[in-house]
């Protein structure tokens, strides 16, 4: 990828276009270790679309509390995203709302509170934890299918205080096969490998969870 193209998270790399073979609803379940959790998600990915419902159950640790999340995510395009997430713990429940329209504004909602940010021109939203944000920078970026690599910026939502920030991350193909590629991400000083199917949804998360 050149490099004028590296900071792009929209553009695709040369001959990462998507096939257009329509797609059935899928579910996935990831188990974690450290912290002990589950993450199960409903996925629909197609050409311009991606759709997750899911759920995270995280039991508590030495440095994290015991909680539940749900989330609703969808992806229209290049540009526009909405995403939905509730969080109870034994002591308190929260919500949060984003959503990006077309001009590169991000709506936060959070407990009934709202501001407006462009967040850097950041097109991508990850949850702390939660392996099926991998999948949409990737696939945006085309990366299980051509190799590339691109630092982008985006907006991240903690669990399970809901607090928003910024981070930059780096997506880099390390290598591509028939049956998918692995990725390496970078974020906060710290890099893991990832294992993804053909799809570009995560099979392993070196240090985080795999699929089951």
């Amino acid at each position: 990828m050149s490099l004028d193209r590296q900071n792009d998270e929209r553009a695709l790399p040369q001959g990462g276009a998507r096939s257009s073979a329509a797609r059935k609803p899928s579910m996935v379940t990831w188990q974690c270790d450290s912290p002990p959790r589950l993450e199960s998600v409903r996925l629909l990915v197609s050409d311009s679309r991606l759709r997750a419902s899911g759920r995270i159950i995280a039991a508590a640790d030495d440095s994290a509390e015991a909680f539940s999340a749900s989330f609703e995510a969808s992806v229209e395009g290049d540009t526009a995203g909405r995403l939905l997430l509730r969080t109870t713990t034994s002591e308190d429940e929260r919500q949060i709302s984003l959503s990006r329209t077309e001009d590169g504004v991000w709506l936060v909602d959070r407990d009934g509170v709202s501001r407006r940010d462009e967040f850097d021109g950041s097109v991508t939203v990850a949850v702390a934890g939660a392996i099926t944000f991998h999948t949409l920078p990737i696939r945006r970026l085309g990366l299980h299918r051509t190799a590339g690599e691109a630092e982008i910026p985006v907006v991240f939502v903690a669990l399970p205080d809901l607090a928003v920030s910024l981070v930059r991350a780096t997506y880099r193909t390390v290598s591509i096969t028939e049956d998918g590629a692995v990725i390496e991400v970078t974020s906060a000083g710290t890099t893991s490998t990832l294992v993804v199917d053909a799809d570009g949804i995560v099979i392993d998360h070196e240090g985080v969870g795999r699929r089951v």
